[in-house]
């Protein structure tokens, strides 16, 4: 699997010219700028707390679906993509508070035709991020895929220079190393683990499919980044559900037609029966799942609006550690040393990307009172 005025000047050059990240509203916003950035960061606090444990949350219902008798790739898909119409009542009144008197000063808004290539990309990467997650999630330990998923931050890296122009400066480097080392040290540990039943093949596929997804996923926030500076150029709430409710409608279009196409869902009341947690346990699994992944995806979304891609994706491999801790909870995983050191290298390369925001902060700071003490 989930907005700004503040403009973070490691992100991209262009940034400058059109503010497209940072808290901000589509009307006119008079309040002093340390109470904005206040605001914004209680917004950030907030994303992060509920993203860790919407993130959290649906990959240990997702594993239990499996765990516990689902054999469905595509249901387990369906499941990532679906969640979207619980955000629709938020999604209708965050559409009512919109006041058009910033309307003669924005940017021309994009085409019709535009929008809908974009959400239809999104959507896309989105289905096929899904889809290539569900066999991870089949064939992979919790943990396992969570450490692969922190790969992400290098994907990202990557492709937000293309598209985003991001300039990696040393506390974002040691960020990016750190909580590398963090994923890959455990996987050295969990080289050894693997579901029941689940053959060398069959794991194998699973690392190499979550090693795909975790690259698209890397693509799809550099993507939204770049669409939120250079096709929307607007900042609001709403157009943050914007992306979230088309880029999921595809997704579940196509998620949709896979399924039916697939013939699984022939096989849906025989697997329920089955389900060892019974007919009920069945459904709350997969209700559940569908509800966090999609406050997982929404929060994603809204970090990538309201600093980077790059900030959403070192949030998400900061949890890297965490799902497993959890899953040593539900399913009972030993706790070791090496997953300790694991969570101590995540804390650091996260604290040294907070700490970069933090720098660019105070030079946001430091010039915006300059130009209120020049009268600019």
């Amino acid at each position: 699997m989930a907005e700004a005025l503040h403009i973070q000047p490691h992100i991209t050059e262009s940034k400058a010219a059109n503010s497209s990240t940072g808290p901000a509203t589509e009307t006119s916003d008079f309040r002093p700028h340390h109470q904005r950035n206040i605001t914004k960061w209680l917004r950030i606090a907030l994303y992060t707390i509920v993203g860790f444990s919407g993130s959290a949350s649906a990959s240990l219902l997702t594993r239990l679906y499996y765990e516990k008798g689902g054999t469905s790739k595509w249901v387990g898909t369906l499941v990532q993509v679906v969640g979207f119409p619980i955000l629709l009542p938020y999604y209708f009144f965050s559409r009512r508070k919109v006041v058009d008197t910033a309307a003669a000063v924005e940017a021309t808004p994009p085409s019709l035709l535009s929008l809908v290539c974009v959400y239809v990309y999104l959507g896309l990467l989105v289905a096929g991020n899904a889809y290539l997650f569900s066999v991870g999630f089949e064939y992979l330990p919790v943990s396992t895929l969570s450490l692969i998923s922190g790969s992400q931050l290098a994907f990202n890296a990557f492709f937000s220079y293309f598209l985003n122009s991001q300039k990696l400066t040393p506390f974002i480097i040691n960020s990016l190393f750190l909580l590398t080392i963090s994923s890959v040290t455990l996987v050295a540990n969990s080289d050894t683990e693997r579901p029941p039943g689940v053959s060398d093949g069959k794991y194998v596929l699973g690392a190499v499919c979550s090693l795909i997804a975790t690259a698209m996923s890397g693509l799809s926030l550099a993507s939204q980044q770049m669409v939120f500076r250079k096709v929307l150029k607007r900042q609001s709430v709403k157009v943050v559900m914007d992306v979230v409710i088309y880029q999921s409608l595809v997704a579940s279009i196509v998620t949709s037609i896979g399924f039916l196409a697939s013939g699984e869902w022939k096989g849906l009341k025989r697997e329920m029966e089955g389900y060892a947690l019974g007919k009920s346990s069945y459904v709350n699994t997969l209700v559940w799942t569908a509800v966090t992944w999609q406050v997982c995806i929404f929060c994603g979304v809204a970090l990538v609006f309201e600093l980077s891609a790059l900030f959403a994706n070192v949030i998400g491999a900061f949890g890297v550690p965490i799902t497993p801790i959890a899953a040593m909870i539900v399913f009972h995983d030993k706790l070791t040393g090496i997953k300790g050191i694991s969570m101590v290298l995540a804390l650091w390369g996260f604290l040294s990307y907070v700490y970069q925001q933090y720098l660019d902060d105070r030079t946001l700071n430091g010039e915006t009172e300059k130009q209120c003490s020049l009268g600019v």
